[in-house]
């Protein structure tokens, strides 16, 4: 006879309770086998992909793709035993160890199979019958206006980097364009389509449920996954540590002339190299000596915590929100292969393919706020951070040099620092050294 078992979404990083369903990659009737990939799920940090930890055949989805989901909750139930031949009874032992055994990619949490109440309608706890290829049902999403319209409430096309490019190339707003891949992420051939007025009328991805009121003329967004996430932590950041912000204005005319210098040497070519990479750096060794902007105030043991190391976190804007990865021991690095780092956690941060380990642990943050032609802000720090330095937009501007106004390669710094770990004599001098080492890379040397 059949063999039912339920797979419920587990802990998939330190401290998880909920996750949103993403997109299904079955449905019933599918057969699967051991650690296949079946659902993807956006948590606080990240969007994971779930393997399933035996094989079988799918009878039912329990949930719907944009649907809440808490940890040990089910979301699957799987005939194991389809055939109806089942394997002889393992010892007690045995059947204990193997439910004890960890999902691959989970944590070492062992995983409660006993049956939830479903938050979108009660669940049977009776074995369901025979599996049968009925279709998941539907989600519901009330009716959006097809007009092209700007971001609101942090719905954001999701498309990848190239795919971007084309339709800016091309002269489409993503917003006009409905998403076919999983997820409802817009792909090149959705943009061909719409380019060529082939594309059908766009509604937004059933992942996001978003309600709209044609006589207010409003659009009410759902706070989950990682915008709810950013809210959290920083109202808590801006709640628990004292700010402090301090702005330098750098004239960096020498590293860019040495930036290119080096994109046109044989050890930097094919490197990316941008000033990012110089920023990273200069972060890194200005650290050394102020050790004080790479600590922690640790609340609950009364205690400084002095890290020997920069795990140095790049603030990326994703189509699922704002996400903070990290390039680990980042003060070993060189200055190529730090530019080496950044452009593979861009690009892996644009995809949403960061994994929360990838966001954990840092101990200094950069935020580029001059991609976007800002010259300068007032960050805000990291939880379980001191320290965050804002680096603005690089711009030719009049600067007395020498006595004489010459026009010159120009930025702005603001560093915002924890009060209670750093003083304004360690900031002021830590963001001193950042920009000497700026306008002059050639002071790296002194360090």
């Amino acid at each position: 006879m059949p063999e039912y078992k339920q797979f419920p979404l587990s802990d998939t990083a330190e401290g998880l309770t909920e996750a949103d369903i993403l997109a299904w990659h079955v449905k019933p009737g599918d057969a699967v086998t051991v650690n296949q990939i079946v659902v993807e799920v956006e948590t606080a940090k990240a969007a994971v992909e779930l393997p399933i930890p035996w094989a079988g055949v799918i009878t039912e989805l329990l949930v719907e793709v944009g649907q809440t989901v808490e940890v040990g909750a089910p979301l699957l139930t799987l005939d194991v035993d389809p055939g109806g031949k089942a394997a002889p009874a393992a010892a007690p032992e045995a059947a204990a160890e193997e439910e004890m055994k960890p999902l691959v990619g989970y944590g070492s949490k062992a995983v409660e199979t006993k049956r939830r109440a479903r938050k979108a309608a009660p669940v049977a706890v009776a074995a369901p019958p025979a599996p049968a290829p009925v279709a998941p049902a539907p989600v519901a999403v009330a009716p959006v206006a097809v007009t092209p319209v700007a971001p609101v409430g942090g719905y954001v096309p999701l498309a990848k980097p190239p795919v971007r490019r084309l339709a800016k190339d091309l002269g489409i707003d993503l917003y006009a364009v409905t998403g076919t891949a999983d997820g409802g992420v817009i792909t090149r051939e959705d943009v061909e389509r719409a380019a060529n007025g082939s594309a059908p009328a766009a509604a937004v991805a059933s992942t996001v449920d978003i309600s709209y009121d044609a006589a207010t003329r409003e659009r009410r967004v759902p706070i989950k996954g990682v915008r709810k996430a950013t809210a959290a932590a920083m109202v808590q950041s801006a709640y628990t540590a004292p700010h402090v912000t301090e702005f330098l204005t750098v004239d960096v005319t020498p590293m860019m002339e040495l930036r290119e210098k080096l994109k046109k040497s044989r050890e930097f070519s094919g490197v990316k190299l941008t000033p990012l990479a110089f920023a990273a750096k200069a972060v890194c060794l200005a650290a050394k000596r102020t050790p004080d902007v790479n600590a922690v105030w640790d609340e609950a043991a009364q205690e400084i915590v002095y890290k020997d190391y920069v795990h140095l976190g790049i603030a990326a804007a994703t189509p699922r929100g704002l996400v903070v990865p990290k390039i680990f021991d980042a003060d070993a690095m060189s200055l190529k292969q730090l530019a080496v780092a950044l452009t593979e956690l861009t690009d892996v941060a644009r995809e949403g393919k960061t994994t929360p380990a990838a966001m954990a642990n840092g101990t200094f943050t950069i935020t580029n706020v001059g991609v976007f032609g800002v010259d300068t802000g007032t960050p805000i720090i990291n939880p379980g951070e001191s320290a965050i330095l804002a680096v603005g937009a690089i711009r030719d501007t009049p600067w007395v040099v020498d006595g004489e106004i010459k026009v010159r390669k120009v930025m702005q710094l603001s560093l915002s620092f924890d009060h209670r770990v750093v003083d304004g004599q360690q900031g002021s001098e830590f963001l001193a050294d950042v920009g000497a080492l700026l306008a002059d890379p050639a002071v790296a040397i002194t360090y």
